[in-house]
């Protein structure tokens, strides 16, 4: 099938949104980057955001409707990665279904008009936009980075030093079952004091 590569796409970006999910502490919730700026989403914020959007994204632009309501009773962490998990797994077996022809063919995006393949790679690029709000806000926490695309200065540093790409959890199903019994993440290597970015100080 001609956009497999978009189906196989989303599946990551499930198991990405997880996996920052799970860097943050339960502790993490309500801070935000600048405790006196409201513009600037706290983590509980984007999880609701990330929650709220991706399924009026596939309910009303593909078509897709999983849930009437995306939010879990208690917003706690741990029920934010559950019901996302559950929801964006039935979003991704809704795409799988779709025939070969319904990928090109053209629906509402916002005020325009656009191919289901094309609202699919926007949400994907949506997706990841927050996961960057997030993972800067990690790095403000001092928190660890396991990857999330490639090495980070937690997993070793540099790609171009060979440095390992580690993620902290094998599959979503792990990340699950880890983070219910209080968090199970890969162990990080030691740091070696070799260059983190292109231009150290």
């Amino acid at each position: 099938m001609v956009y497999q590569f978009l189906i196989d796409t989303y599946q990551t970006e499930i198991e990405k949104v997880l996996s920052v999910w799970a860097m943050f502490g339960d502790e993490d919730l309500l801070i935000r980057l600048n405790a006196t700026d409201y513009r600037g989403r706290n983590l509980l914020e984007q999880m609701v955001h990330q929650s709220v959007s991706e399924n009026l994204w596939f309910s009303q632009m593909l078509g897709i409707q999983v849930t009437d309501n995306p939010l879990p009773s208690n917003e706690s962490r741990l029920n934010f990665i559950r019901m996302y998990h559950r929801n964006a797994t039935a979003r991704l077996r809704g795409l799988a279904a779709k025939p070969e022809e319904w990928w090109p063919e053209v629906g509402s995006f916002f005020e325009e008009r656009r191919t289901h393949a094309w609202v699919v790679v926007r949400r994907i690029a949506h997706t990841a936009h927050h996961r960057g709000q997030q993972t800067a806000l990690l790095r403000v926490l001092n928190r660890d980075l396991h990857s999330t695309y490639g090495p980070t200065a937690d997993t070793g540093g540099l790609m171009q030093n060979h440095a390992p790409v580690i993620y902290p959890y094998e599959s979503s199903g792990a990340l699950l079952r880890g983070e219910s019994e209080g968090g199970q993440k890969t162990t990080l290597p030691e740091t070696a004091g070799i260059p983190v970015t292109e231009r150290p100080t």
